[in-house]
This record gives structure tokens, C-alpha cells and sequence, in this order.
């Protein structure tokens, strides 16, 4: 047995895969998954959301007579939802049961294709930061940023979470408050709307309309979690994971080609890993909305402090 496959033997958690209505895209989800290295010693847990409409019944069905086929993982385990709950409440919902078994679980969504690197690095990477309380998740995608020539190392840190292909740790993920009690106190903080839009200009409103119900995402709330504790991510140089959904098929995502990354031909290690400015300007760069939408943000937020009376903290 080669020390390779050692090292992933040591450290395989969980992976936990949420799906809905898309069968050709979870079969190349899968595909590749199977194709890395240590998955034949990898649990997987599956939620395959119900059908919203009529119309996405066959769908549904189409999904879980493929699931129902799977070979190739230790374990393939697969939660089918009697009813729709949307993506948001799938994955808190599915990832809170599982790390309630596991110390550690890494999370896929059907539309994201893996290296055969990705289980490697995020065992390890998993496995060598669980006590490192500066790191709040590991992330198996990088943008399409472009290298600092002086930046040598296989991984960096930087304090935005990602949502693609991800990780994390029990204790941290309890420390989420899905309701966002301190709303109100952040958004009304215009120095703490200012940290945050460091890590990315388009999240503070993000996060306002996820709290007036124009957004359900999991991932702005485990972001706050992650900004209001002071935390950073790890990230992979060059990408593990490539995004598929990009094509008008999700109900998340528009046709896009901005996020298109080339996954890395090579293995990467998760440490060491830094914070370097300016892959945290390129970050930015990368998630800044153009100045007209930064111009509406700005406004809906100003807006909703008027409405709510706190004008005063602006």
C-alpha cells in the first residue's frame, strides 16, 4: 500500500453531497468523486431534496434511480426528502446531522467536478488545521485570481468563505447563528459594513437580503459567522474543483464564465499556507460587483437603515 494512500486511509471524513433535479450533472459530479484517490475508503451521505413542482418530479425520480446504483465509496448513504426544502435548509439541515457523527465532513453540491486531488487535500487539510482556531473552513475551490510571482506556497488564507467544494470542523459550525441575532447591530455599524466588504463589496448586501427573505442562503450566514469571529479559510493556489452548473440549469446560478477556473494538474498541499496581500487584492478584485451595482447596494442598505430609523449610525 503506497504512503499515499496511507495519508487519506488516516483522515477520510465524511463527504456530504446535496442534490436535486439535475441527473446529468450529479452522474459527472459522481464521476469524478469516485475518481479520487481515497474514495474507496470515503463515506458519502447524500440529500436528494424533493421535487418543488410537478414538472421536476421525473427528475427527482431520475436522480434517486441513479443514486440507487452507485458503487465505488465505503459507504453510500442516501437521505430522500418527502418534500422540497430548498437548498439552504438541505445543507444546514444535512450537514449539522452528519457532523453530529463526525467530527469533520466535506460538502459538495451535484454541479461540481473534483480532481482526483481534492479528497487528499481536504483530508489533510482537515486533518492538520482541527486545532488550529484561526481556521474556521477548507476550501477545494480557488477563482481564477492569477499568482503573486513571490507567492510560492501551495496554499494561502483569506477570511471570505467558499461555498464550492468546502469543509469544516463540528465546533465551528455550532458556533453559526442562523438567525443572525446581531443583524441589526452589524448592518447599522458602517466600520463593520466596511471590514466585511474587504473580504467582497457584494456581501454586506448579500446579507441584508438573505435577513428580508428576498435570499435563502446558507452560505452568507456561515460567512457572518466566520467574519464576526475573526476567522480565516484555507484555499488551494490553483482550484480542485470546476463549477458545471454555470448554464442557466440551477436556480442559483446564471450563465456565467467568470468563475471558470482550471483545476490544478497536480497535487497541492492544504499547509503551508499565509495570508498575502495581494492575493487578498486579487480577491476582492475578483467578487467586486461593477460601480452601479456597488451604487444600488449602497443605496438598498441606506434605504433599509432609514426605514428602520438608524440613520444615526450611518
Amino acid at each position: 500500500m503506497s504512503d499515499l494512500n496511507l495519508v487519506v486511509m488516516r483522515a477520510a471524513y465524511p463527504v456530504v453531497l446535496f442534490c436535486y433535479n439535475r441527473p446529468d450533472h450529479l452522474k459527472q459530479t459522481l464521476a469524478a468523486l469516485v475518481q479520487n484517490e481515497g474514495s474507496d475508503e470515503t463515506l458519502v451521505y447524500v440529500f436528494s431534496d424533493g421535487p418543488k413542482t410537478a414538472a421536476d418530479v421525473a427528475k427527482v425520480i431520475a436522480v434517486r434511480e441513479m443514486l440507487a446504483q452507485v458503487v465505488g465509496f465505503k459507504e453510500f448513504n442516501i437521505v430522500e426528502q418527502p418534500t422540497n426544502k430548498g437548498l439552504a435548509n438541505s445543507v444546514i439541515e444535512g450537514v449539522s446531522s452528519v457532523l453530529q457523527q463526525h467530527a469533520a465532513c466535506i460538502v459538495l453540491e451535484d454541479d461540481l467536478l473534483t480532481s482526483p486531488f481534492f479528497l487528499r487535500y481536504m483530508n489533510e487539510a482537515l486533518r492538520f488545521y482541527e486545532d488550529d482556531q484561526r481556521i474556521f473552513s477548507v476550501s477545494g475551490y480557488c477563482p481564477p485570481l492569477g499568482l503573486p510571482a513571490d507567492y510560492s506556497l501551495p496554499s494561502f488564507l483569506f477570511p471570505r468563505i467558499n461555498s464550492w467544494g468546502w469543509g469544516t470542523w463540528r465546533d465551528r459550525w455550532k458556533e453559526v447563528d442562523w438567525k443572525v441575532g446581531d443583524f441589526f447591530d452589524f448592518i447599522g455599524n458602517k466600520v463593520q459594513r466596511r471590514l466585511l466588504s474587504q473580504q467582497g463589496a457584494d456581501l454586506p448586501v448579500m446579507l441584508l437580503k438573505q435577513q428580508e427573505g428576498h435570499l435563502s442562503s446558507w452560505a452568507i450566514r456561515f460567512n457572518q459567522a466566520c467574519f464576526r469571529s475573526g476567522r480565516t479559510n484555507v484555499y488551494p493556489v490553483r482550484s480542485l474543483v470546476a463549477n458545471i452548473g454555470a448554464d442557466g440549469s440551477g436556480r442559483h446560478m446564471k450563465v456565467s464564465a467568470k468563475f471558470r477556473s482550471p483545476m490544478s494538474p497536480s497535487y497541492l498541499s492544504p499547509f503551508p499556507a499565509e495570508e498575502n496581500q495581494e492575493l487578498a487584492l486579487l480577491f476582492r478584485r475578483f467578487y467586486r460587483p461593477s460601480w452601479h451595482r456597488r451604487l444600488r447596494n449602497r443605496f438598498k442598505i441606506l434605504c433599509f437603515l432609514w426605514i428602520k430609523g438608524r440613520r444615526k449610525h450611518v
